[in-house]
């Protein structure tokens, strides 16, 4: 089912294809929440520590797929909102074939490099071997990455952003109902987290591939349609900045994922532990910023000024609300979430997730602007000041980070700060370049996409 944005009550047409995706990601989430629960209660601190640190390894690895997805995506809204669909035929070609290259070479690196995460990660060699039996199968998984984005950037694109979700329904449930199985059934440790995650992955992938080209006759070839390399062009200028843009943030978090392991495994477990919760709470209005993202790119196809300055002031309103009320509720609850994942008798861990929790909670209105200009940046056809702010905030974050964790005073805690830090001094340089060229960046005299 196709939605138009470009028509309709503006945040009513924005709420309603948001829904579906912010409903869709917090299921994405259980994949990994999962394993994490599970494993860090049934077998313990370790190998707690060993599938949190896997899962800040392959966010990195997965947000170079999605950046290339949701670029291509962007670029689908546009010639959607044009009207355009010969050009989202050839789009929808040229980005499938690019794409599944980039994927093939990627899933070789990380085998190829396997034994040099050890090194990058600065892994404590007693959570070292459970680290690497995890990622010797998760990495199995990166083809049903690249599947599900696809497909599902591109049915958003189109305004269809229920069928991503139903799937990603069905995939988290077999994904839980496996980790129980294969952990406490079969007692397969952290093997099995890593085999039930595959598979549900692979169930949402070839499952929304098969649907969309059922659906979707744009995706499916015909007799006229060939790869044409000036299409190849136009989505890898998108896409590649919108990948350098999620690579370098997630590149950035790995960075932090290292120097947090200096600190031992209990850092490691309470990282871990509160990195889930932390993705939980400011998951919604991520997903609401790349729905947010869709009803400009469409718009911006259309040319309809009046509904994106409109979008805009109502998207601002609503992630204001929602941050403010996510923090609150983080900050009281931060000792019960953390409890969730760690045993009562591990004190220090559940105190340290707690620390993180409230400082990082407090501020997250920081992070949903920075979201929302994200998507603002990229819907416009300028993915390299998403890119630009993603180097202001995570830099930032990686210098103050090991500037902050040396001082005695301060410890790990300055890794903590170093995070709302880089989000405040981020979105001071998105707002500022917006409100200085803000009549060009709603111009239509050929300088976008």
């Amino acid at each position: 089912m196709e939605r138009d944005l470009t028509r309709g009550p503006v945040m009513g047409s924005m709420l309603r294809f948001a829904v579906p995706m912010i409903l869709g990601d917090l299921l994405q989430q259980c994949y990994n929440v999962a394993d994490t629960l599970i494993v860090g209660r049934y077998l313990g601190k370790h190998a707690l520590a060993a599938v949190g640190s896997s899962f800040t390894l392959m966010t990195f690895l997965t947000s170079i797929l999605l950046g290339l997805c949701m670029g291509s995506g962007a670029v689908f809204s546009i010639r959607f909102g044009q009207r355009d669909q010969e050009g989202l035929r050839e789009g929808a070609l040229a980005s499938f074939v690019l794409i599944a290259a980039l994927t093939a070479a990627l899933n070789g690196l990380a085998f190829a490099c396997l034994d040099w995460v050890r090194l990058l990660l600065r892994v404590p060699e007693e959570v070292w071997p459970m680290m690497r039996e995890y990622l010797d199968v998760i990495f199995c998984g990166i083809a049903a990455t690249f599947f599900y984005n696809f497909f599902a950037s591109f049915l958003r694109a189109v305004g269809n952003s229920l069928a991503p979700l139903v799937f990603l329904a069905a995939s988290a449930g077999l994904n839980i109902a496996l980790d129980l199985w294969f952990v406490l059934g079969l007692e397969r440790g952290v093997s099995g987290a890593a085999e039930a995650t595959v598979i549900a992955q692979y169930l949402s992938g070839l499952g929304i591939a098969a649907y969309a080209l059922t659906r979707c006759p744009q995706l499916r070839p015909s007799g006229g349609l060939r790869l044409r390399w000036r299409r190849v062009g136009e989505i890898a200028g998108s896409s590649i900045l919108t990948c350098v843009q999620q690579s370098v943030m997630n590149l950035g978090i790995l960075m932090v994922q290292g120097l947090v392991n200096s600190f031992g495994p209990t850092v490691m477990a309470a990282f871990a532990a509160a990195v889930k919760i932390d993705a939980f709470a400011y998951m919604p209005v991520q997903d609401f910023g790349n729905a947010f993202s869709t009803f400009i790119a469409q718009n911006y196809g259309a040319r309809r000024e009046d509904r994106i300055r409109a979008g805009l002031k109502g998207a601002v309103l609503a992630a204001l609300v929602f941050c403010l009320a996510v923090s609150a509720l983080v900050w009281v609850f931060a000792a019960p979430l953390m409890g969730l994942f760690v045993e009562a008798g591990e004190a220090e861990t559940i105190r340290e997730g707690v620390r993180y929790l409230r400082v990082e909670g407090a501020f997250y209105c920081g992070i949903g602007c920075l979201f929302l200009l994200y998507g603002l940046y990229r819907a416009l056809g300028r993915p390299g000041m998403s890119v630009a702010l993603t180097v202001v905030s995570l830099g930032a974050r990686v210098a103050l980070a090991h500037i902050l964790s040396a001082i005695p005073a301060v410890g790990v805690a300055g890794i903590w700060w170093s995070v709302p830090i880089g989000w405040a001094l981020a979105d001071a340089v998105g707002l500022g370049w917006y409100a200085l060229r803000r009549g060009r960046l709603l111009s239509w005299d050929g300088d976008g996409p």
